[in-house]
């Protein structure tokens, strides 16, 4: 059985480490492992691969997969492998949610207590050596206890961070999906039409949510008209999410009190985008998932599916095509 490793990435970050298919190699010898760092060099080996690491994938490179059973991606997000002609498959995808859930959560929870303890304000005053206490206190400091997060997505990322919200004293809502299904975390579910009755009761939105037709600048200028004054949206999903335009206007007129932004809808986010000057949005680099254990975790995760793959036995983190998550 041939697994290939197609990884393949302008940052080194994303790209797998030369450790990770070496250990491969030494534990499951039986297995053939090929591993690609470059976009051209997938056609030569995917012909007769059954496995695939990867988070992307043309239409007219899965044609050339004739063995292929098995997808597994390195991202939470899957958008890049859904053409036509995997969803026409039966190719099995699962994703590595269970990777980035915990780590991405901590990102949200570290954001909102540096929004609402305007932590980015203290650091350009620290810059100037001014004592900025009076004005800080003008701009308003909050409690990260008693407020309200009201989560876009509901799935392993909006889960954790629910968990962790709980955990310091926030009311949790959330917007999913399918609405029905029970949720231990959130206080009150609200489905796909109910958005704006979320929005306008939350004091902090993060955005967890697949990029789908669906969810594409599912926040707008609409969308936000209907958020507090005092609200700060969050996004470590993906940049698309958002309208662009609408938000900077909407941060530029103080209509939200500000935005963490962790995506954007084009990275890296270009030198003259507008974001990086509002003082109110607090840009990171799409770290949110990043941490000295991601590729360790990728690699117990992986491995645990590959032995229930050759045992025939179901696979953890299993990816519904159709609905895109």
């Amino acid at each position: 059985m041939k697994l290939l490793i197609a990884i393949h990435h302008r940052f080194e970050l994303w790209q797998a480490p030369a450790w990770f298919a070496e250990r491969l190699k030494r534990e499951f010898p039986q297995l053939q492992i090929v591993q690609v760092t470059k976009y051209e060099q997938v056609a030569s080996e995917i012909g007769d691969a059954e496995v695939l690491i990867g988070w992307s994938l043309r239409g007219e490179q899965f044609l050339q997969a004739l063995k292929l059973r098995w997808i597994h991606s390195t991202a939470a997000a899957i958008h890049l492998l859904l053409s036509p002609e995997l969803l026409a498959s039966k190719v099995v995808v699962t994703n590595a949610r269970e990777v980035h859930a915990p780590v991405v959560a901590e990102h949200i929870l570290a954001v909102m207590h540096a929004l609402a303890k305007r932590f980015p304000a203290a650091a350009r005053y620290q810059q100037q050596r001014i004592w900025a206490q009076t004005q800080m206190w003008r701009q308003g400091l909050q409690e990260i206890s008693g407020s309200t997060l009201g989560l876009v997505g509901l799935g392993s990322i909006g889960g954790e961070t629910a968990r962790r919200a709980l955990g310091v004293g926030m009311r949790v809502f959330a917007m999913r999906e399918h609405p029905e299904k029970a949720s231990d975390v959130a206080e009150r579910i609200f489905g796909p039409e109910q958005l704006d009755e979320m929005l306008g009761e939350s004091d902090f939105v993060a955005l967890a949510a697949p990029l789908t037709p669906r969810t594409e600048h599912i926040i707008n200028e609409q969308r936000l008209a209907k958020m507090k004054p005092s609200s700060y949206l969050i996004n470590v999903s993906r940049g698309p999410l958002i309208d662009d335009a609408a938000l900077i206007a909407a941060l530029r007129q103080k209509k939200i009190a500000g935005a963490a932004l962790d995506v954007f809808s084009e990275e890296p986010l270009p030198a003259d985008s507008p974001y990086w000057s509002l003082e109110n949005c607090l840009v990171t680099p799409h770290t949110a998932a990043i941490t000295d254990r991601m590729w360790e975790r990728h690699y117990a995760l992986f491995t645990d599916n590959l032995r229930h793959y050759m045992a025939g036995q179901p696979l953890r983190g299993i990816v519904n095509t159709q609905q895109g998550y």
